[in-house]
């Protein structure tokens, strides 16, 4: 990774413009060709410098406002196969495992997104008929106070 690789990661990531030649400003800046960004960013997902560049939508600003982290008290010894089922459900962005706490029987977390808390509901409807689990507990986000990955 060159000077000019580190100042085009600095660039993009914030996000590129939605238009035709997205990487025109950032060429003008840098005096190099659209296509020499792009190049230089498949080589740097190519060498792992990236993981990935794509897009990232705020699922709040197209409606989707209903979050619900759904908290499943699993026996110990059904975590392994429940936790495959449950993160196969396209609704679900996020399962894992949590050590049970004094009073908080809950060990399995997913998290769900949709347009309404009804349909949140009945995607965990859905996930506990598949999984035979029945003691669960939907818990809502009110607002979300950061979300923004790694930067430079």
């Amino acid at each position: 990774m060159d000077d000019i690789d580190e100042k085009i990661i600095r660039l993009t990531q914030n996000g590129i413009q939605l238009k035709k030649s997205p990487f025109s400003d950032i060429a003008r800046e840098l005096g190099i060709t659209e296509q020499e960004i792009i190049d230089r960013l498949k080589k740097m997902k190519e060498d792992e410098v990236i993981r990935r560049f794509g897009a990232s939508i705020g699922h709040r600003d197209v409606g989707i406002v209903a979050n619900a982290m759904c908290v499943w008290n699993v026996p110990d010894e059904r975590t392994e196969d429940v936790g495959t089922i449950m993160a196969g459900f396209p609704e679900v962005t996020h399962c894992y495992e949590r050590p049970r706490a004094h009073g908080w029987d809950y060990n399995l977390f997913t998290m769900v997104h949709s347009y309404t808390k009804e349909d949140c509901e009945e995607i965990a409807a859905r996930i506990s008929e598949a999984t035979n689990i029945k003691d669960y507990k939907l818990l809502y986000s009110d607002r979300e106070f950061k979300k923004t990955g790694v930067r430079l």
